[in-house]
């Protein structure tokens, strides 16, 4: 069965506390919850992990590398912006990497509007709260069925 790796970056664990204007009031645990349920339905296996700690971060990629998942969704939270480290591990996996956020971050302030993850993935789905994992984890799944270049 084909695996995916569902990764959330620093400060997501704090989503349904942390400003609902932009993120909503659902928790991290009930995006998990949905995310499964949709792998589920896709007939795949999904690990979702989160971390407020950017070696973890690496280190959890570098054993995907070793895993070789099939795919890998991230929100890496503010470290899209400026983690060298995040984006140089994310560089080593030869699976799709699909960027994804839960409010539009080119809408917002001017600092979020850069992505240092965003050239070395599939693409990048923003602003639809839950739904950007949803629709990233299906093009994830679509991705990883395409012939390896």
């Amino acid at each position: 069965m084909a695996k995916f790796l569902v990764l959330h970056g620093i400060n997501l664990n704090m989503f349904g506390k942390r400003d609902p204007a932009h993120y909503g009031t659902i928790t991290l645990a009930e995006i998990d919850d949905r995310i499964r349920a949709l792998a589920k339905d896709l007939g795949v296996e999904v690990e979702c992990f989160q971390t407020n700690i950017e070696g973890e971060m690496a280190e959890r990629i570098h054993r995907a590398h070793a895993e070789q998942v099939d795919g890998v969704l991230i929100n890496a939270g503010a470290w899209t912006h400026y983690s060298y480290g995040i984006r140089d591990a994310l560089a080593i996996l030869t699976a799709p990497i699909v960027e994804v956020h839960m409010s539009n971050i080119h809408a917002r302030e001017e600092f979020r509007h850069h992505s240092v993850i965003g050239p070395i993935a599939k693409g990048q789905i923003a602003g639809f709260g839950v739904e950007s994992y949803l629709l990233g984890l299906r093009v994830a799944v679509s991705a990883a069925k395409e012939p390896k270049k």
